[in-house]
């Protein structure tokens, strides 16, 4: 699966938004990402985690591991393809992530961790810390997109399906086809 399928499969479902919208970071952009609203379609799931699946067929991968909320459903279903066993990390009041909910990490284990979109890859790289600190062999990183511009770095290997660079304005500096779009909120429009 390349990029244009995956963006497609985004469009199709609503995942990839047209409009006027204010990202987490305060700044402004005409596209915005929303991984729930394709990972609601059992179908386009499947197939977007057999593509990150294929990859890792021959690498011994015991455990897939995705950040809370995005990487759950993700880790789940690539997990499915790869024959093995899926947990998930949650955020710590610290800010940091962890494996709760009594999953099992033996010293060792080849874990590939997924995601769905990396912005800046932090709950990624914090997933990955504690994982090694209990043990855990990183095999690699895999996301549906890369939408950092190629600056999430990561000291394993990573494979985006997809990448897309989002452009992105301080509110002062909008373009004027921009700036005669109202803001909208993502989660208030409904496809």
């Amino acid at each position: 699966m390349d990029t244009q399928q995956v963006l497609a499969l985004f469009e199709q479902t609503g995942a990839l938004l047209n409009g006027h919208f204010i990202y987490a970071s305060g700044r402004h952009g005409s596209r915005f990402l929303q991984a729930s609203r394709v990972l609601q379609f059992p179908e386009q799931t499947e197939a977007l985690c057999k593509a990150m699946a294929e990859s890792f067929q021959d690498a011994g991968i015991q455990l897939v591991v995705g950040p809370a909320t995005g990487g759950i459903i993700l880790s789940y279903e690539t997990a499915r393809h790869l024959g093995c066993r899926a947990a998930f990390t949650e955020k710590e009041p610290d800010g940091t992530m962890a494996l709760k909910r009594g999953f099992r990490l033996e010293p060792g284990t080849r874990v590939l961790v997924v995601e769905d979109i990396i912005t800046t890859g932090g709950s990624v790289k914090k997933s990955i810390d504690h994982l090694r600190a209990r043990g855990a062999d990183i095999v690699a990183v895999a996301a549906l997109i890369d939408r950092s511009g190629g600056q999430a770095e990561f000291d394993v290997p990573f494979h985006p399906l997809a990448t897309l660079t989002l452009e992105t304005y301080d509110a002062e500096s909008l373009p004027p086809t921009l700036a005669a779009i109202p803001v909208s909120e993502p989660d208030d429009l409904v496809l």
